[in-house]
């Protein structure tokens, strides 16, 4: 993004995080299929493995340093939201961190930003899916 990002052009943080996490599991399901993986049975429960809230915190937690002012700003903001309720089967910090990674997916999908997106995707890739994590997160 070239220009601030103006936060009253913006939805709130937790409709910025909800759009994010559609925009992440676009992401992983393009990959999945992009690695081979054609059977909705065997995709379905990949992705399963990396759209938790630990995998996206995982995720934000790599490239916290790689992200902009602006998308730094949000996240923090997004992480100290009062909103969040957390699942059972996650930490507080890590579903504060995979909210944080979906409200900047998110703004940069309002914003329009898919080079951003994809620039941010490809890092987390690297991650996701990098020989480390082989068996999966």
């Amino acid at each position: 993004m070239h220009s601030p990002v103006r936060q009253s052009d913006l939805p709130s943080t937790a409709a910025l995080a909800y759009l994010g996490d559609a925009v992440h599991s676009l992401a992983v399901r393009r990959s999945l299929v992009s690695r081979g993986i054609c059977r909705a049975e065997e995709l379905n429960r990949a992705a399963l493995g990396y759209v938790t809230a630990s995998a996206q915190a995982k995720v934000f937690r790599a490239l916290r340093d790689s992200l902009t002012e602006d998308e730094a700003d949000l996240a923090r903001r997004a992480m100290n939201s009062g909103h969040l309720n957390r699942p059972r089967h996650t930490s507080g910090a890590d579903y504060r961190a995979a909210t944080a990674l979906e409200a900047v997916l998110g703004m940069l999908d309002w914003l329009g930003d898919r080079e951003r997106i994809d620039e941010l995707f490809a890092m987390a890739e690297k991650i996701l899916f990098g020989e480390d994590n082989a068996e999966g997160i």
